[in-house]
C-alpha cells in the first residue's frame, strides 16, 4: 500500500489524479482538502497527523465521509519526502495484518500486535485489515 505524502499546499495542483491514498504532512485548510477532493477524484483514504486532526473543522470530517474518503490519523514515521514521494508499507506487513484478521483477531488486537512490531498508526492498520479481510 503507498500514500503519496503531499508536504505543502503548492504540490496539490501537481498531483496524479488517480491518487487514491494521501498523507497530509501540512496542516491543510478547508479550502485545501477541497482542492485535493477536486484533484484527486479517486481519492480513498486521507491521512493527517494526530495534532492535524484534532484542529480539522467537522464539517469537512463529515464532507469527507459523504464523498466516501476515509480519514486516519498517523504520523509517516521514518519518510524522507527528499528520496521518495510515497511511503510504502510493505506487502510482508500488509500480509501479516491480513493474516492477523483472517485468523479471527479484533482489529484492536491486531493493531496493538503490529503496532509492536511496526511504527504503522493503528488507524492505518485497522483499514489494511477491514479493506484487506473483506476484499
Amino acid at each position: 500500500m503507498r500514500f503519496r505524502v503531499v508536504s505543502a499546499r503548492n504540490e496539490i495542483p501537481d498531483l496524479n489524479p488517480n491518487e487514491k491514498a494521501i498523507h497530509m504532512a501540512f496542516r491543510a485548510s478547508n479550502v485545501d482538502f477541497l482542492n485535493l477532493m477536486q484533484r484527486c477524484p479517486r481519492l480513498r483514504v486521507l491521512q493527517t497527523p494526530p495534532s492535524y486532526k484534532k484542529t480539522m473543522s467537522s464539517a469537512i470530517q463529515v464532507f469527507l465521509e459523504m464523498q466516501g474518503i476515509e480519514l486516519l490519523e498517523g504520523d509517516v514515521w521514518g519518510h524522507r519526502k527528499d528520496l521518495d514521494e510515497y511511503y510504502t508499507v510493505d506487502d510482508a506487513t500488509v500480509e501479516e495484518i491480513r493474516a492477523l484478521a483472517d485468523s479471527g483477531a479484533n482489529l484492536d488486537e491486531v493493531a496493538s500486535q503490529i503496532q509492536a512490531k511496526s511504527r504503522l498508526a493503528p488507524d492505518l492498520v485497522k483499514y489494511i485489515a477491514r479493506t484487506k479481510a473483506s476484499a
